[in-house]
């Protein structure tokens, strides 16, 4: 039998073209302790022992200062060194090509050309980075972004969040602290960009929480009649939450008022992903089950009647579409077999590469997701693989695989600061972290 299948409904599958909207199809295995107020984290822990650890580690972040530099800005310190040969990518100091591009609209692109950042031969896979850290499927998976410790967050489709401290020695248990804040599957997990004790997380039960480590409370600070099914941060505006709800809705919910402060009927379909080009934040995708992919210039947005400024058609549900680190290309994963690649001055370039995308009813849809540059996309298999497509060759350059991989991996988060250290989620909450030596 597959994993968690007692679990699963048909009705809140994510892999079809269509959405149902019923809110009553969603597991409600073990009701949250309480639903419309704040939540206690002992409330919400599901673990059998003391959650004081994680709790204590989260509140040092506030303690500490923020260390290192997230790969992407550290573009300037890395170079590709082929060795006649070998198929390898090194490290080392990199010449960049910057030039400033208009789209139609008058909007500045940076265009960045990079080359690959990381030794693909050189990653692997060890015992001691992996670990099944909660039941069920895992919908999301993220690493805390810093630089001085290793901390997986994950949610998955029974209302669950879990962290798992990897660098824990074991000496007060397996360093993994389960909760369950949601009633339903997990849709987003976002970090407080100025405070990382306090981490957002979204439902398709409709509720907006917030973990806050000093309050030990998981408080409520949004509600919704309709299944949130994505949650994004704009990067120049920690204080808005912007997240896809029902079918085609975005919000943005504003923290400082506490209440959504603008609302836009987008696509036909659930949006599924939503994501902000790093060098103009300005522009925005979004992809949805309506076979479609949407650039917006949020500028630009009219709330009576939104006009993208480009629309990708795929055949069937698009289930992410993220920018490159550069901000210059965009990878789609479509349920059509395909990740498409947009890149050019305007995105006008379009091509497809071919993958089987055909994950069925019991694993997360497969969504490709960049490394730490332009060079390489990342997008689980079938076969308990990592495949990994080369936008500028438009095909699978390399597979990820070992013997240690037991299930198939298909959703995917590259550590902002360490470069080489992948994280795959599976549909039994197990977590696979590859390194590069």
């Amino acid at each position: 039998m597959p994993p968690d299948s007692n679990c699963l409904d048909a009705d809140s599958n994510e892999n079809s073209d269509k959405t149902t909207l019923n809110q009553t199809s969603i597991s409600r295995e073990k009701p949250s302790p309480c639903v419309m107020g704040p939540l206690k984290m002992k409330d919400a822990h599901d673990g059998t022992g003391s959650d004081r650890e994680f709790i204590d580690t989260l509140l040092s972040f506030e303690r500490k200062p923020k260390l290192g530099v997230g790969v992407k800005e550290e573009f300037d310190c890395f170079k590709v060194v082929k060795e006649e040969g070998h198929d390898r990518v090194l490290c080392g100091p990199v010449k960049r090509k910057v030039e400033n591009d208009n789209l139609n609209c008058g909007i500045k692109i940076e265009k960045r050309e990079f080359e690959g950042c990381v030794d693909l031969g050189s990653m692997s896979l060890e015992p001691e980075n992996i670990a099944r850290i909660m039941p069920g499927r895992i919908m999301t998976v993220r690493f805390f972004p810093r630089n001085d410790i290793n901390i997986v967050a994950a949610g998955n489709k029974l209302g669950n969040v879990a962290f798992w401290n990897v660098d824990s020695e074991g000496e007060k248990g397996d360093g993994i602290f389960l909760y369950r804040p949601h009633t339903g599957p997990i849709s987003g997990i976002l970090f407080q960009q100025s405070c990382l004790s306090k981490i957002f997380t979204s439902c398709y039960d409709g509720y907006l929480r917030l973990m806050d480590a000093e309050k030990e409370v998981f408080d409520l600070v949004h509600s919704c009649d309709d299944a949130i099914f994505s949650l994004s941060q704009h990067p120049n505006d920690v204080k808005s939450l912007y997240f896809g709800e029902g079918r085609g809705g975005l919000s943005v919910w504003d923290d400082r008022t506490g209440s959504v402060s603008s609302q836009w009927t987008l696509h036909e379909d659930r949006i599924n992903t939503i994501d902000f080009n790093p060098q103009n934040p300005n522009i925005m995708a979004t992809s949805s089950s309506d076979a479609t992919v949407c650039l917006w210039d949020l500028r630009k947005v009219d709330a009576g009647k939104p006009k993208s400024l480009k629309i990708v058609n795929h055949e069937r549900a698009v289930h992410s579409a993220y920018f490159s680190p550069s901000g210059s290309s965009l990878a789609s994963t479509s349920f059509d077999d395909t990740v498409g690649i947009l890149s050019g001055v305007n995105f006008e370039d379009a091509s497809r590469v071919h993958h089987c995308n055909q994950t069925g009813r019991w694993i997360s849809s497969f969504r490709a997701t960049w490394g730490w540059d332009d060079s390489f996309v990342y997008v689980g298999n079938m076969k308990r693989g990592v495949d990994i497509i080369s936008p500028a060759q438009r095909r699978v350059i390399r597979t990820l695989q070992s013997p240690h991989m037991t299930a198939i991996p298909c959703r995917f988060h590259a550590h902002p600061f360490r470069v080489g250290m992948l994280a795959g989620a599976t549909g039994g909450g197990q977590v696979y972290i590859w390194t590069s030596s």
